[in-house]
């Protein structure tokens, strides 16, 4: 049974910093990152590992977030600094299964960016 276990969301003022975790298990993944979904707005793309083993990132990330990856236990961490507003949303750990190709979404973890 997969599961997708995330931590380290909460609440931070702009220009801070937070780590976000996500713990996989259940299956070998052949892409493991993070989405994003803001009030009112589609899920999209934060930054993840493809299955070519290759980063990619949103644009609007870029250079402020990074995406790690600890294969040995199946760990993906997403460091986001420099947030800003716009970042808050509910962060989602994403994650393909290499055997059955098909998409897990983890609980969700709260990210608010405010002063």
């Amino acid at each position: 049974q997969v599961q997708l276990v995330e931590s380290g969301g909460g609440l931070v003022q702009p220009g801070g910093s937070l780590r976000l975790a996500c713990a996989a298990s259940g299956s070998r993944f052949s892409s493991l990152g993070w989405y994003r979904q803001a009030p009112g707005k589609q899920r999209e793309l934060v930054a993840t590992f493809t299955s070519s083993g290759t980063t990619n990132y949103a644009d609007s990330v870029k250079g402020r977030f990074t995406i790690s990856r600890d294969n040995a236990q199946n760990t993906v961490h997403l460091q986001m600094n420099s947030l800003k507003p716009e970042d808050t949303a509910v962060y989602y750990c994403h994650a393909v299964s290499m055997w059955s190709g098909r998409d897990f979404w983890g609980q969700g973890t709260q990210v608010t960016v405010s002063s």
